[in-house]
């Protein structure tokens, strides 16, 4: 079975960018997330927003801003180094 997108808060947790799935559903609400697909860019306000592989989101994370491209969704959250397969910065992060 292919699957063909993650919920947004999820992906953020399995990636490590947040602690809790909680905290990332949290900063996705206020608003606090760009999702970039296909050249169009908008902020996403709703935690269940899809990603698909080749998504760029924005976001601040540790008190700056992280450009990042999907590369993988994931099944779990794993330790970091499979963490780290699920993106790719982006030069201007």
């Amino acid at each position: 079975m292919v699957e063909e997108g993650c919920r947004i808060d999820v992906w953020l947790w399995r990636a490590r960018f947040f602690k809790t799935r909680a905290l990332a559903a949290k900063v996705v609400a206020a608003g606090a997330v760009r999702l970039t697909r296909g050249g169009r860019s908008e902020r996403v306000a709703k935690p269940a927003k899809a990603l698909r592989l080749g998504d760029e989101l924005i976001f601040a994370f540790a008190g700056r801003l992280r450009a990042v491209r999907v590369e993988a969704l994931g099944e779990r959250r794993g330790p970091s180094c499979e963490a780290r397969a699920l993106y790719c910065a982006l030069e201007n992060s």
